[in-house]
């Protein structure tokens, strides 16, 4: 079988060459992508290329999980568990950071949010000490380890309505009901199997207005 990233005959310069399979190994670019990428860079001035190149190294040095929710942030809290105005009692806890943007969006949810780094899957060997679990369950436990040291009153589930989602959903709110705190789920105007990240703000938005209690 042919090497995709094979250098071809007439072999570029070994630098555009390199940036080439450098770009060709990001999700979802094939090798012609690779090389149009790596010519609009080749054809860019300078000092558009350079500030490319240090955005990708200011990321890698300077962006990281936030240590209360696990959104990215550039410093210890993100800018929302550092917004004092928010209610820091709610807790809206889902699977990636795209899915708390993609929430975010709506503009319709003003308390804090969870991020557990993906969601239950046994048979991926994907379990709760993988994920985030514990921080959660250690920030509505003890709420000198919340922003603000607010205790929370309520954890919604934002989890994406698939199979795996839903038994995370479940687990979460078989260890949640321990702490008496109120647990609740985004409605579901949701199309089963579908994904928070593609969904529309209108359809969120009343996911998050209409959400139900788990019990």
């Amino acid at each position: 079988m042919p090497d995709p990233f094979a250098r071809p005959s007439l072999a570029y310069p070994a630098a555009l060459e390199r940036l080439i399979v450098a770009f060709a190994a990001l999700p979802g670019i094939g090798r012609r992508s690779a090389e149009r990428l790596a010519f609009h860079v080749l054809k860019s001035s300078e000092p558009e290329a350079l500030a490319f190149a240090q955005a990708i190294i200011d990321v890698k040095k300077t962006v990281r999980h936030c240590q209360n929710c696990w959104h990215l942030s550039d410093g210890a809290l993100c800018g929302v568990c550092n917004d004092a105005s928010r209610d820091r009692g709610l807790v809206l806890v889902v699977e990636q950071t795209r899915d708390l943007l993609a929430l975010e969006a709506t503009g319709m949810f003003k308390g804090l949010y969870h991020v557990l780094m993906g969601r239950l899957a046994p048979l991926e060997g994907i379990g709760p000490d993988t994920l985030t679990v514990a921080r959660l369950i250690e920030r509505v436990r003890d709420p000198s380890t919340n922003p603000g040291m607010a205790p929370v009153r309520e954890v919604i589930l934002g989890l994406n309505p698939t199979l795996e989602g839903d038994g995370t959903g479940l687990y979460l709110s078989e260890e949640l009901k321990t702490f008496g705190v109120k647990v609740s789920r985004l409605a579901r105007g949701l199309p089963s199997g579908s994904q928070l990240e593609y969904a529309s703000k209108a359809v969120l938005a009343d996911a998050i207005h209409h959400r139900q209690n788990t019990t």
